[in-house]
């Protein structure tokens, strides 16, 4: 595992499961922290939920979990409490994804943490706030777009209603819970002052969603209702060309003029000259280039289209990822030995100048590290989880 990033040296003690909080912390691990991963003896749902090399190595899992030691202790026992205990006093970040309830019976709240380490950062990764009255609900990802309202604006946009093909709820909130962590870690740094931080995905999303369609809601008295008409008018898809699909937006008055000037379609007046004009009929916008894009090829489109600097993109598959010449050119995959063979890993987004990141190691075994790490903290390989565990 390699520890060179601009968290090299911080500890993260991640007692979370699924993927909000696992995807914060692997950016972490991929940042260069040394994230300790404690899981219960039957160890994060996510090892199954998808194919893998091996059971308990699932694809989810391994990606979102890539980097980090894996520590199996059974927290309903007083040796498994004993050891978090000592991680905890020498870690610089607790983050955990159970409910209130859950980790204050166990006694590692806020207050008991703190008791122990002042100085630690302490983050809740909650579906719902504990100030409101849903505090206690069980959240997904799919009931999360259904409260932040995701499934409405896809039925402004497709006619029906449905969720997002991709859980986007849980992999917002899991940046939004890496930033809370790192400001106050900042707080930590120049201050000495360990803080607790709550993070909820509902609130999280809710803030997310609310970016562009709060619109003329958020007016006293509302000067329309909650939407943004862009984003969710019934002609806004990838156009149909005369072999294929491209995503193309024609958007400022400069593209446009480039656009008419270039292509001439006769629909194009002067009532849609301005961004303004355009605005307001955007579904008849949308809707004239439709037909215009039907007349010539994608590769034709995207070169006209590129050499007046308009944005267009093909269509791609999830597949096609993989292949992409620019993610390629620019070293975003990055291949990781494993114990279950090569693992092609999707890269670190960012780049640093001084302190780069990078794929910090391969995921780890159901309790791989669990003599390591108990034996850093001095209790010599002590078994701490119940028998059955599957630590290696």
């Amino acid at each position: 595992m390699t520890h060179t990033g601009p968290l090299s040296g911080v500890r993260v003690l991640d007692l979370t499961a699924m993927v909000m909080g696992p995807y914060c912390t692997q950016i972490m691990a991929d940042m260069g922290a040394d994230v300790v991963k404690v899981e219960p003896p039957a160890g994060d749902n996510t090892r199954h939920i998808s194919v893998g090399p091996e059971p308990g190595m699932a694809g989810v899992f391994v990606n979102v979990n890539r980097g980090k030691r894996s520590v199996v202790l059974d927290l309903r026992s007083d040796e498994g409490k004993d050891a978090l205990r000592e991680l905890v006093a020498g870690s610089d970040v607790f983050i955990h994804s159970m409910r209130a309830k859950a980790i204050a019976r166990l006694g590692f709240g806020y207050a008991d943490v703190a008791a122990l380490n002042p100085s630690i950062v302490y983050t809740n990764c909650y579906g719902y706030g504990r100030k409101g009255r849903d505090a206690d609900l069980t959240a997904y990802d799919d009931t999360i777009q259904a409260e932040c309202g995701l499934p409405f604006v896809q039925q402004q946009l497709t006619g029906e209603v449905g969720y997002v093909g991709t859980i986007m709820a849980d992999k917002i909130a899991g940046m939004t819970a890496l930033y809370a962590t790192m400001m106050a870690l900042f707080h930590c740094e120049r201050t000495g002052e360990g803080q607790e931080v709550e993070v909820a995905m509902f609130e999280t999303m809710a803030a997310f969603m609310l970016v562009e369609h709060a619109n003329g809601a958020m007016f006293d008295p509302p000067l329309g209702p909650a939407v943004y008409p862009r984003a969710v008018t019934a002609n806004r898809r990838p156009y149909p060309t005369k072999d294929g699909y491209i995503s193309a937006l024609v958007y400022n008055d400069k593209q446009w003029s480039a656009f008419v000037g270039a292509v001439q379609p006769e629909w194009a007046g002067e009532h849609f000259a301005t961004l303004a004009q355009r605005a307001a009929r955007i579904d008849t916008v949308y809707a004239h280039l439709a037909e215009t894009f039907l007349t010539r090829t994608t590769a034709d489109w995207l070169e006209l289209l590129r050499s007046l600097d308009i944005p267009a993109a093909p269509v791609r598959t999830l597949d096609e990822l993989f292949d992409n010449p620019h993610l390629n050119d620019a070293g975003f995959f990055e291949t990781v030995d494993t114990p279950h063979g090569p693992v092609r890993f999707p890269g670190v987004p960012t780049w640093f100048s001084r302190t780069p990141g990078r794929i910090a190691g391969p995921a780890p075994g159901l309790g791989a590290h669990t003599r390591e790490v108990l034996d850093e903290i001095g209790k010599h390989g002590k078994d701490t989880a119940s028998e059955g565990s599957g630590k290696k």
